[in-house]
């Protein structure tokens, strides 16, 4: 293997600090100095050097960069870089490298990386059509209260993604003027006026104020929606007996090392997996539901184990359920398997769109009607499930509606009348105009000012004061005219203008109509992609399209991100200031964005 060439330090009349680490080779053949290019003393890279320190400085940060990426990604505190065993493995790994002081972190480089990614989010933003912002409130470790505000949105290439906007503490109380003041900041801030913002939130009476103050369409989270719905049934006097009673069983099993290892037993000479017991969480419905399915999924191997003799040394009173418990347990997972499909399906994709509401809603509210079969306790779930869906979505069933018909999986509508869906397409075809015309006007301003700047040229020439002005201002040339076209121009009009007399109405009837007549998606394949592949063949439509399949049917994917930010702000990490946490934060989902 060849020697590397050496490296020669830099000439001492280059002071800046960062030449300790870069220096030159020579030319081929000669002891001269070859200065075209900067030769990095830790990895041997060649950079190219200008005059002027710029490349090598952008050179050499890219192990802070790193550094920076460990931390925000890994939401590490930013003290990581004092910790004795951190700036060990650096230096094994790098010993000419010098890690940065946890105050450079803190005041230069987390706030210069955050300015850098907060314009490419800006920029992205700026070339949406709409925006969906999602809000919600949490608390920290460290018991601090923060508002973080989210931004679905459609991509250029089609999909659906999101931005974290903002983080902000909020001391106050979280009454809806409060809350509409952070989001009236934030879309001033973010220039999100003339994207038409729609707010998807949680059921709370405060986002409900907030979403009015703000003046924003508000759509409620349909996760949340059916967690709201399905708690009723354990509150339900036989079910919650029927709970608090498995409970009891599954928190001895759990407590009872002895009485666990008997269970594991059965399940080892039934060959059957090893799965533990659930014990329920009372705000979390769906917990409740695990805990009973799991607990009917091994009820012959807890009754085995409960009734072992190990396990009666122990526990004398041992306690077991009924036939009839038993029963009940069934019934009441058949009730709410529905509502657990559905919240399933809400939680599972990555980002469900505002289309898959109403189907979903139609469908489960169609699932709490009687039936013959249906014993006392399926009954009395269905019908208190049954009155708590029934009174939401009632402002937003028109949205709901919309969207559900731009996505070509419900774009038939089977779950409404047909006057309801004559009704959607009306409403749909009233927004295609409206988008058309809002599209004209716009090229009627790019017109105006292009005739405007005409006119300046042509003022420009003949001002005998700014000869060398007008000499870089070429002048507009009138168009040829044409007799024939003088005389007969208006009778015989050409393909063109043909078109430009077809009314806005007939342009967006005609493209809703040939949508209509489209196979319908299949459930499994993804309306955007669709979308991406025919928006040529409906070019008004699908700008509508987007505008409504942005938005997103929960909240779920954003309260991920609240979930995650508290481990930001700990216990040991609360003199965190809160604009560092909005920025830890803001770089913690950001900072994938590519230049």
């Amino acid at each position: 293997m060849a020697e590397s060439k050496r490296v020669n330090p830099a000439p001492g009349v280059y002071r800046a600090e960062v030449w300790a680490h870069f220096g030159f080779h020579n030319e081929e053949g000669t002891t001269k100095i070859d200065k075209s290019h900067t030769i990095c003393k830790l990895c041997n890279g060649k950079i190219k050097y200008s005059g002027n320190t710029t490349n090598l400085r952008t050179h050499f940060a890219k192990i802070t960069q790193s550094v920076l990426y460990f931390i925000c990604k890994d939401m590490r505190p930013l003290s990581v870089v004092e910790n004795e065993g951190f700036r060990k493995m650096v230096n094994i790994m790098e010993p000419r490298y010098t890690l940065p002081s946890r105050q450079h972190i803190t005041d230069i480089a987390v706030p210069r990386l955050y300015k850098e990614v907060k314009a490419r989010v800006a920029e992205a933003l700026s070339s949406t059509d709409r925006v969906a912002l999602t809000c919600d409130a949490w608390t920290s470790r460290a018991t601090e209260s923060y508002v973080t505000i989210t931004a679905p949105h459609i991509t250029e290439k089609c999909e659906l993604d999101t931005y974290v906007l903002q983080t902000r503490a909020l001391h106050v109380s979280h009454t809806g003027e409060n809350i509409a003041d952070l989001l009236k900041e934030a879309v001033t801030e973010w220039r999100l006026e003339a994207k038409d913002p729609v707010i998807v939130t949680d059921n709370a009476s405060n986002m409900n104020i907030a979403a009015k103050r703000a003046d924003m369409t508000h759509i409620r989270c349909f996760a949340h929606s059916l967690n709201l719905a399905s708690q009723k049934a354990p509150k339900l006097p036989k079910v919650e007996r029927l709970l608090s009673r498995i409970r009891l069983v599954t928190t001895f099993f759990r407590r009872s090392t002895i009485a666990s290892h008997q269970l594991k037993q059965k399940q080892d000479l039934l060959q059957l997996p090893k799965h533990r017991l659930i014990t329920d969480v009372v705000t979390r419905w769906n917990s409740s539901y695990d805990m009973i399915e799991r607990f009917l999924e091994q009820q012959p191997e807890i009754c085995a184990a409960l009734l072992s003799t190990e396990v009666r040394k122990i526990e004398k009173d041992v306690f077991t359920l009924s036939e009839t418990d038993i029963t009940c347990a069934e019934e009441v997972l058949k009730a709410l398997k529905p509502m657990k499909d559905a919240t399933l399906v809400m939680s599972e994709e990555s980002m469900p769109t505002l289309a898959i509401v109403a189907p979903l809603h139609a469908k489960l509210v169609m699932g709490t009607e009687e039936s013959s079969e249906d014993t006392q306790t399926v009954k009395e779930i269905k019908t208190v499930i049954a009155q708590d869906l029934g009174k939401r979505y009632g402002s937003e069933k028109e949205t709901l509606f919309m969207a559900s018909a731009l996505d070509p999986r419900f774009k038939d509508l089977p779950f409404l009348s047909e006057a309801e869906t004559n009704d959607t397409y009306s409403k749909i075809t009233a927004a295609v105009v409206a988008a058309i015309e809002k599209q004209h006007n716009q090229l009627e301003q790019i017109d105006s000012l292009v005739k405007e700047t005409d006119q300046l040229k042509e003022v420009y020439h003949s001002a005998d004061n700014v000869p060398a002005l007008a000499s870089q201002l070429p002048i507009k040339r009138p168009r040829g005219s044409c007799a024939l076209l003088d005389l007969l121009g208006a009778t015989f009009a050409s393909t063109k203008d043909n078109a430009a007399q077809k009314s806005t109405h007939d342009v967006a009837a005609a493209e809703i109509k040939r949508f209509r007549e489209e196979t319908p998606l299949p459930l499994t394949e993804n309306p955007l992609s669709w979308w991406k592949e025919h928006e040529h063949e409906y070019p008004q439509l699908s700008r509508v399209a987007k505008s409504f399949l942005c938005i997103p049917g929960t909240s779920v994917s954003a309260e991920r991100v609240f979930s995650t930010a508290g481990n930001i702000v700990t216990a040991q990490r609360s003199v965190l200031k809160a604009e560092h946490v909005d920025q830890l934060v803001f770089l913690h989902k950001n900072l994938d964005i590519k230049k």
